[in-house]
């Protein structure tokens, strides 16, 4: 039997779709048993480097403004199915999962064709388009947000499909190791900020705001500033009366959240599950552009449980006031930590992978 993986844009989507192939290698499946389908952008780079087959179809989205290259997409999305069901068929695909974005469509059609038992992951709290459109026809939608429940057919809720080392994250056990990672003193406390991989520009200035508004040596700065900006950040970073520490990027996300006693960070979907399932208290501003209000859902969910606070981009000048209360008072956010760790789902994708192996059987 074979496994079909159907991941194309961002990290958000790819990720979780990694992280479901691990879990599929670890209860059995051969890593030849596993195909990946998508486009040309992370997903082509990220899955072989994984080790993992993949197939790559000529396939892009749907552009929101009303563009002639819109036209032409049907056309697109029928050759890009025909692609994939050639290749399920020659694998005999017996399984197949799509995790949203453009590439789903297709797959999902070449799935059907072929016999296989198709099934959605959906990580934001609003559905995106592509997995509305296949989860009718879905044994099962996979959601990481209850609020996502009521949009998708036959949804259950199992959370984001995470990396292994922040499904077995322990806090206690990485705590001194990160500092040392990082060239911390663990002297005060640790504010964490993530922007993703593309860095945010909002978030790196008022992180200057928030340097400024503390005594020197009141607190630490770990930041992520994404490689666009770590030059501009780096560069305020030095000028800083703060112990501030600026990486462009972390490909161990574990040791960033075990150094960190609060973040500040965007609102993507696979953030919030992380601050949950590693229970780190939490300012987020959600992205306030181009992303049909998903990221102020994926906040809102953690933020009315009381484990983050929750800010407008329109009101982000109230940042720096918070963090400020949040990094002298360490009872509310060891109260904010428990609340944020009672949504953690770390399970997600060993869930998801005993679904397909059932299915598949």
């Amino acid at each position: 039997m074979t496994f079909a993986l159907a991941a194309a844009g961002t990290g958000g989507h790819v990720y979780p779709a990694l992280a479901v192939a691990d879990a599929l290698r670890d209860s059995g499946v051969a890593r030849d048993e596993i195909i990946f389908v998508g486009g040309n952008r992370l997903a082509a780079t990220a899955v072989p480097a994984a080790g993992y087959d993949y197939l790559e179809v000529d396939i892009r989205g749907l552009k929101r403004s009303l563009a002639v290259d819109n036209l032409t997409l049907p056309s697109v999305v029928w050759r890009a199915s025909k692609r994939i069901q050639e290749e399920f068929q020659k694998r005999s695909v017996k399984a197949a999962i799509a995790f949203g974005g453009y590439i789903s469509v297709p797959a999902a059609w070449a799935a059907r064709r072929v016999g296989a038992r198709l099934f959605t992951h959906e990580q934001n709290a609003v559905p995106g388009l592509a997995n509305r459109l296949i989860s009718r026809r879905a044994t099962a939608s996979f959601i990481a947000f209850p609020e996502a429940a009521d949009k998708l057919s036959r949804a259950r809720l199992v959370g984001n499909p995470l990396r292994r080392e922040l499904v077995d994250f322990d806090r206690s056990a990485l705590h001194a190791t990160a500092l040392e990672r990082y060239g911390l003193n663990g002297v005060c406390p640790v504010l964490g900020v993530l922007g993703g991989s593309l860095g945010a520009k909002v978030l790196n200035e008022i992180t200057e705001r928030v340097a400024d508004a503390h005594d020197a040596h009141e607190m630490s700065i770990l930041h992520l500033s994404g490689h666009a900006h770590y030059e501009t950040v780096s560069a305020i970073a030095a000028g800083s009366a703060q112990d501030w520490k600026v990486l462009a990027f972390e490909d161990h996300m574990e040791n960033f959240y075990a150094a960190s006693d609060v973040v500040l960070s965007r609102a993507g979907a696979l953030t919030i599950s992380e601050l949950a399932v590693t229970g780190t208290p939490a300012v987020v501003v959600p992205y306030a552009a181009g992303s049909a209000g998903h990221q102020e859902a994926n906040a809102a969910h953690l933020a009315l449980a009381g484990g983050a606070e929750l800010v407008e981009e329109e009101h982000v000048d109230r940042v720096p006031a918070l963090l400020q209360q949040l990094i002298v008072d360490a009872d509310r956010r060891q109260l904010m930590a428990s609340a944020a760790a009672g949504l953690g789902m770390p399970q997600a994708a060993q869930t998801i992978a005993e679904a397909l192996i059932e299915a598949a059987a």
